[in-house]
């Protein structure tokens, strides 16, 4: 998600508080907000694949491996 799109982001909340959005901009804003989430949930996914968590035994559990069980 680049700065330009996360400004569009904000003026057309903006404008919804100002005046209302029309209907192709209620769609885009939308869009933009569901985009911008799946780009912090693969961050995140991202950030949490290289933990590493020791445990209590000395062990090293890989985080990403982890995940992959429960998917």
């Amino acid at each position: 998600m680049n700065q330009e799109k996360i400004a569009r982001i904000n003026e057309l909340y903006h404008k919804s508080k100002k005046e209302g959005l029309t209907e192709e901009e209620k769609k885009e804003q939308a869009m933009l907000r569901y985009e911008y989430i799946q780009a912090i949930k693969n961050n995140i996914k991202g950030t949490l694949d290289s933990v590493l968590i020791q445990e209590s035994d000395g062990t090293i559990t890989d985080l990403s491996k982890v995940r992959k069980d429960y998917s």
